[in-house]
């Protein structure tokens, strides 16, 4: 989807993160080498509690290292930064703020002249199919539409990637698939970056330019699969692909991968 896909935006190298010290340690994910190319879209499965949010939260800047490096752009990461966007699975808006103000916030905090701030807002809220109701308080909006504007407000800041940790596992299936098209429309317009957790192997598939397995925790990568299904629902403006050979058989490698895990 641009012109740079072989250039590498994130590189993890021999991640390893444990919480607590001493005895009552635990060692949550170890030995990550994962490098995440510019434009593309690499959603990370793996078991419950095999350290998939571990791993977004490094790449963000939220938990540091025990061991290894997180590097954007060849710099190590050091705390959060609004080039890194993260949309978690629940909506964290600020519920006092009406929907325009909660996209306004990051480029009102980089201090943009307000007319650039405006043409961001009603871009964005367009583009999450949101315009007509900037207005509206937030808690009075239902989930997939909140859940909206917290993606418009991640666009707003231009992150050079969207970090997403189960962003669609609260919503019902309708708006889910909703939601899906939706997010795989912006990556496209957008020419984004983003990295996406998920337990559910046919979301991976569907979005997914490249998907990681993670082993049971401690989480390793347990093998990388290329994609392109998300290209081909484009192409073809149909999720028939979803029933080919092909797309079974990935998916039964994958299935067969996390039950190996689960079972042992």
């Amino acid at each position: 989807m641009t012109e740079n896909k072989n250039e590498i935006l994130i590189d993890i190298k021999n991640l390893k993160i444990s919480y607590g010290k001493g005895e009552d340690s635990i060692l949550a994910i170890e030995d990550i080498n994962l490098k995440i190319r510019r434009g593309e879209f690499l959603c990370i499965l793996g078991p419950s509690g095999c350290g998939k949010s571990t791993l977004l939260k490094a790449v963000a800047g939220y938990i540091e290292p025990t061991e290894g490096t997180c590097l954007m752009d060849g710099k190590p990461i050091v705390g959060p930064d609004w080039h890194r966007g993260v949309v978690f699975q629940s909506p964290t808006l600020y519920p006092w703020m009406s929907v325009n103000d909660n996209v306004e916030f990051g480029p009102k905090m980089r201090e943009l002249p307000q007319k650039e701030i405006d043409d961001i807002r009603e871009h964005f809220l367009d583009q999450v199919n949101l315009e007509g109701f900037g207005d509206k308080a937030t808690f009075e909006l239902s989930g997939g539409m909140k859940q909206r504007v917290a993606l418009a407000r991640v666009l707003a800041n231009y992150p050079q990637v969207i970090l997403m940790d189960e962003p669609l596992g609260a919503l019902d299936a309708l708006t889910r698939a909703n939601m899906q098209t939706l997010i795989r429309k912006i990556w496209e317009e957008n020419n984004t970056t983003i990295m996406f957790i998920t337990h559910d192997i046919d979301e991976a598939l569907a979005l997914g330019t490249r998907i990681a397995v993670m082993s049971k925790r401690p989480g390793k990568i347990l093998e990388q699969f290329e994609v392109n299904f998300t290209d081909k629902i484009f192409e073809e403006k149909s999720k028939d692909v979803m029933y080919t050979e092909e797309y079974i058989n990935v998916k039964k490698q994958i299935l067969k991968l996390i039950n190996s895990q689960i079972e042992d």
